[in-house]
């Protein structure tokens, strides 16, 4: 099988396509053909040694799959050969691989393989930062930075259905458009603009009740700045680089809250409650709530291509690489 190889902590050109031995599934493992696998920020920082797991070489990128089970282990009685599933999963940038159970869950009928394999880790995330950590309620006003990338679009679609007023920042017009249709009722160009002025020209000088932050860097001192009594600020990543330092005084008089969001955390410390949540998301897609927008679809052999085109913001919506095309 093919599989894309990083055996040196680099930049994405360093990635090479390979032909490498099919894996084998243990008694407590699934085999799974992927048919596709989402593209995030944190393989971007894996391959250069930057993420906070760092696998041992050589090791595939991509977190997050869909595909159809090969084969499975001896021990395996929920899921057989020929179902559709997708889930979280290292190696993924790979025709093949092995996985265990309780990363992935069926794919429900009519969903896309693409869809699938740029769902979890973005609607995770997202879900999980704004019902489970920042308990948004309806009327409540919801900040998004870095709105128009795979993991702002669903805060937008999800703080937009969850009955939030959505602020959407960008640094581009286009983007910007992208997220009103994506459903953010406001948006900021903060390239443009001062965020801290225009989140204040737009609540009428109250600030905001949640700042879903996946950009970090300068961005986090205003938008903290911006919240409003008993905020709360989602720290999801830090697209732009620099990991922010933060006065602490702030969150003191805004009797608000600093609270970290890691998905890939959660589903390692309380995998029960991944599993609740991520049953959400699928039981919202099933019903048509939520439609995840996959912007572009890069062949296995363009994988470095997929890469750096999310590191330098080239992307909107999710990207995937796709071992159809």
């Amino acid at each position: 099988m093919r599989a894309v190889l990083c055996r040196q902590w680099g930049p994405p050109d360093m990635l090479r396509l390979e032909e490498v031995p099919s894996p084998i599934p243990g008694p407590d493992e699934v085999l799974i053909s992927v048919k596709a696998c989402g593209v995030s920020f944190p393989d971007v920082l894996m391959v250069q040694g930057k993420y906070q797991v760092k696998p041992a070489f050589p090791f595939s990128p991509g977190m997050e799959v869909a595909g159809v089970i090969k084969a499975v282990g001896e021990r395996i009685t929920h899921f057989k050969p020929g179902d559709a599933v997708f889930g979280r999963a290292m190696n993924g940038f790979a025709e093949e691989l092995v996985v265990e159970p309780h990363f992935i869950w069926h794919l429900p009928k009519g969903v896309d393989f693409k869809v699938a394999a740029g769902f979890g880790m973005n609607y995770g995330t997202s879900w999980y930062g704004l019902r489970y950590r920042a308990q948004v309620q309806a009327g409540e006003t919801l900040l998004v930075l870095g709105a128009s990338g795979g993991v702002g679009l669903a805060a937008v679609e999800l703080g937009r259905m969850m009955g939030a007023r959505v602020i959407a920042c960008a640094s581009t017009e286009e983007k910007l458009a992208l997220c009103r249709r994506e459903g953010a009722h406001e948006t900021i160009n903060y390239e443009t603009e001062d965020l801290r002025e225009a989140v204040k020209r737009l609540t009428g000088d109250r600030g905001v009740d949640v700042v879903y932050d996946p950009v970090g860097d300068r961005f986090a001192d205003p938008a903290v700045r911006s919240l409003a009594w008993g905020g709360r600020y989602l720290v999801v990543g830090f697209a732009a680089g620099d990991i922010p330092k933060v006065a602490l005084n702030l969150p003191l008089l805004k009797g608000g809250a600093i609270v970290g969001v890691w998905w890939g955390g959660l589903m390692k410390a309380d995998p029960a409650m991944a599993k609740r949540l991520t049953q959400e998301l699928v039981e919202m897609i099933a019903a048509g709530r939520i439609r995840p927008l996959v912007s572009a679809a890069y062949p296995l052999e363009r994988s470095a291509e997929a890469l750096k085109d999310l590191m330098s913001r080239k992307a909107t919506g999710k990207i995937v690489v796709s071992m159809e095309d």
